[in-house]
C-alpha cells in the first residue's frame, strides 16, 4: 500500500498562529518540505489579506519557492478572485473548499451552502487542465449545527466524483475509525484532513487508507487550527503520521528525518514546543 501525503503545514498550520511569519520564511519552509521528499504541499491560500492575515501575500511565497521536479505545490481558493489570483502564479495545483454545513459556510466563507458548492463548481469549469481537489471541510461534525448527516456528504462528495480529488476534512477533529472508514467507502473520496484535536487523527488516517482513501493532508510539527472553528487544534503531525505508516509497511516517500529537523527548526521559530511528538525524541 502507498499513501500520497500533502503536507498543509504552510497553510492550515500556520494561519492559526498567533506569529505571522513572514513570506520568505514561509517560502523556505515550503523549499524544505520539498527537500524532505513530500510529494505534495499546499503552499498558500488566496484570501484577503485581512481576513486571514497570516496567509497574506500568497504570490510573494510562491515566487519563493524552487522548483522541484518531485513535489506538487497545490494552493487552496475560496472564490473566482482568489482563482485569478492562483492562476497568475506557477502553483501546480487548485484546492477548492466548501463546508458541508450552512452555518460554517456563511462564517468561512460568507455565503450560503447551495452558493458555496455552485461557487467551487465555477472554479472547477475555469481550471481547465489544473489537477483539482475539492476539499469538503466540517464533514464529520461542524462547530455551529453538531453533527452532519453521512448521506448529505457523500452526496456532495459524489456531485465532484471524476471532476476533482475529493478530500473529506475532519475539520474540528470529532471523529472515530469506524466513521471515518464508512464515510469514505461510502463517498468514494480519495482523500481525507484530519484534525487530532480529541487523539483520534493518527487512527482516523488509516481507516481513510483502509476504505479506499489515497491522499492524507498532515501538518509538519502537528500545526494547523481553523480561525473559524472555536478549538480546532491541530492537523496530524506530518512526521508523527510517516513514523505510523512506515511502520506499518506503507510507504510514503518521505525522510523522516528530514521532517524532524523541519519541525524543530519550527519550535525556535514560534518559540513554543509543537504539537507532534515523533520530533520530540530525537
Amino acid at each position: 500500500m502507498h499513501a500520497t501525503l500533502c503536507d498543509v503545514g504552510p497553510r492550515d498550520g500556520l494561519q492559526n498562529e498567533p506569529e505571522t511569519l513572514a513570506p520568505p520564511v514561509r517560502a523556505e519552509l515550503v523549499n524544505r518540505l520539498a527537500a524532505a521528499g513530500l510529494p505534495r504541499i499546499e503552499a498558500v491560500s488566496f484570501v484577503r489579506d485581512e481576513r486571514v492575515p497570516r496567509m497574506a501575500h500568497a504570490e510573494e511565497v510562491v515566487a519563493g519557492i524552487l522548483p522541484t521536479g518531485g513535489t506538487e505545490f497545490a494552493g487552496l481558493v475560496l472564490n473566482a478572485r482568489g482563482f485569478e489570483r492562483f492562476r497568475a502564479t506557477t502553483l501546480d495545483r487548485v484546492n477548492v473548499t466548501f463546508a458541508a454545513t450552512e452555518g460554517f459556510n456563511r462564517a468561512n466563507g460568507n455565503m450560503g451552502l447551495s452558493d458555496a458548492v455552485a461557487n467551487a463548481e465555477a472554479i472547477l469549469t475555469s481550471a481547465g487542465e489544473y489537477p483539482r481537489s475539492v476539499t469538503i471541510s466540517v464533514s464529520f461534525g461542524c462547530p455551529f449545527e453538531g453533527a452532519v448527516d453521512p448521506g448529505h456528504v457523500a452526496e456532495l462528495a459524489q456531485r465532484f466524483a471524476g471532476r476533482a480529488e475529493v478530500i473529506l476534512a475532519d475539520t474540528i477533529g470529532v471523529a472515530t475509525p469506524s466513521k471515518v472508514k464508512a464515510l469514505v467507502g461510502r463517498s468514494g473520496a480519495q482523500g481525507f484532513h484530519g484534525h487530532n484535536t480529541r487523539n483520534t487523527g493518527y487512527a482516523n488516517c488509516l481507516a481513510a487508507l483502509e476504505a479506499g482513501a489515497t491522499v492524507l493532508d498532515a501538518s509538519v510539527g502537528g500545526l494547523g487550527g481553523c480561525p473559524y472553528a472555536p478549538k480546532a487544534t491541530g492537523n496530524v503531525a506530518t512526521e508523527d503520521l510517516v513514523y505510523l505508516l512506515e511502520g506499518e509497511g506503507i510507504e510514503t516517500g518521505v525522510d523522516l528525518d528530514a521532517l524532524i529537523s523541519i519541525s524543530e527548526w519550527l519550535e525556535g521559530l514560534l518559540g513554543r514546543q509543537l504539537e507532534g511528538y515523533v520530533y520530540r525524541t530525537r
